[in-house]
């Protein structure tokens, strides 16, 4: 009987089973074991492959920790996979940045097939995607069953070689890699015909991708700061006590804004926080910590410059680029309608 191929698989504190974000800073663990979505990859990989061991990492320690990469990396290699597999991480943006980490590493180090699969909003696919073969994902785990699937059978075809380096047929984002391949027709035929097609409203697919780079200029300094009016805007999703306005977790479309008059400060009693994706104890505890205008106040009583009063607010958690883009131009109306001269972005 043939051996079966050793596959170590990497998924995040949430996925391992522990906690959410109050877990977020535990270290490194392994489990002996596939463990939750790692028990649907061990179903589609089948009688052929066994996962050997499961590690588990935070995603705020993973991403915080200088040393963490190599802690994970040191237990890989201590399991000898054949093949290794991190998440899927959809669009957790921390948990993306690991698995696109941690494959990259695992490929470079080890020179074992390593995948990994997640949304193409998540910042680990623009770090990532140039190193490593990515599989696109929706951008939460409602079709984890078929990511996972897709998972497996990318993987066996990287380890038997069967692999086809097209992203259209197999389902990777494209790595901005030039790949050799023989055409039965002449590049200048091909791309006549490419022409013909487009100025007749047919479809048609370049040969070469063009990069999408949007210029944005920088702003005119402010001549004299003391003159100027500032703005507080955040995407931690701070609003008042009850959330009033029904301001969503994350996902948002719309933003919130919130009268300062009077305040010197933002206490606790007064205001929260509903983010869903950071621990908000903090900020709980002292609002102005996300917001602080307990800061520009002061600036304004040494006269360094003037102040807004009053905040704009949304949750940034998993917010599309589209509704982020709405949002920001509508941010902009804002600005512009109440003479604002500078905006000060606070984050998670």
């Amino acid at each position: 009987m043939s051996k079966k191929i050793r596959v170590v698989h990497y998924i995040n504190q949430f996925f391992g089973q522990i906690g959410g974000e109050e877990c977020a800073g535990i270290g490194v663990s392994v489990e002996m074991k596939p463990v939750g979505p790692g028990l649907g990859l061990a179903a589609a990989l089948g009688d052929r492959a066994e996962i050997v061991c499961t590690i588990i990492c935070g995603d705020n320690y993973f991403n915080e920790q200088p040393n963490a990469l190599q802690e994970v990396l040191a237990e890989i290699q201590k399991h000898k996979p054949d093949m290794f597999f991190a998440g899927p991480a959809f669009n957790a943006g921390r948990y993306g940045v690991a698995c696109g980490a941690i494959c990259t590493a695992v490929k470079n180090q080890l020179g074992i097939p390593a995948i990994t699969a997640m949304f193409e909003e998540n910042p680990g696919k623009d770090i990532y995607v140039s190193d490593i073969f990515m599989l696109k994902a929706p951008d939460n785990a409602r079709k984890m069953a078929e990511t996972v699937q897709r998972m497996a059978e990318f993987g066996y075809k990287m380890l038997d070689g069967t692999l086809e380096r097209i992203p259209e047929a197999e389902g990777f984002y494209e790595r901005g890699w030039m790949v050799a391949k023989k055409y039965d027709d002449m590049a200048s035929k091909r791309v006549v015909d490419m022409l013909l097609k487009k100025l007749s409203g047919e479809p048609f697919v370049s040969e070469i991708g063009m990069p999408k780079n949007e210029k944005i200029e920088s702003p005119a300094p402010i001549p004299l700061l003391k003159d100027a009016v500032v703005l507080l805007a955040t995407d931690g999703a701070l609003c008042p006590q009850g959330n009033p306005d029904g301001m969503k977790v994350g996902d948002s479309v719309e933003f919130f804004e919130y009268s300062l008059s009077g305040l010197d400060s933002l206490s606790q009693e007064e205001y929260t926080c509903v983010h869903g994706g950071f621990d908000t104890s903090f900020v709980k505890e002292d609002p102005n910590r996300l917001v602080p205008l307990d800061a520009m106040r002061e600036l304004e009583k040494q006269g360094v410059t003037q102040f807004h009063n009053a905040f704009l607010s949304t949750s940034g958690l998993v917010t599309g680029v589209v509704a982020s883009t709405k949002m920001g131009q509508k941010m902009v109306d804002y600005v512009k309608d109440h003479n604002i001269d500078a905006v000060i972005l606070t984050s998670t």
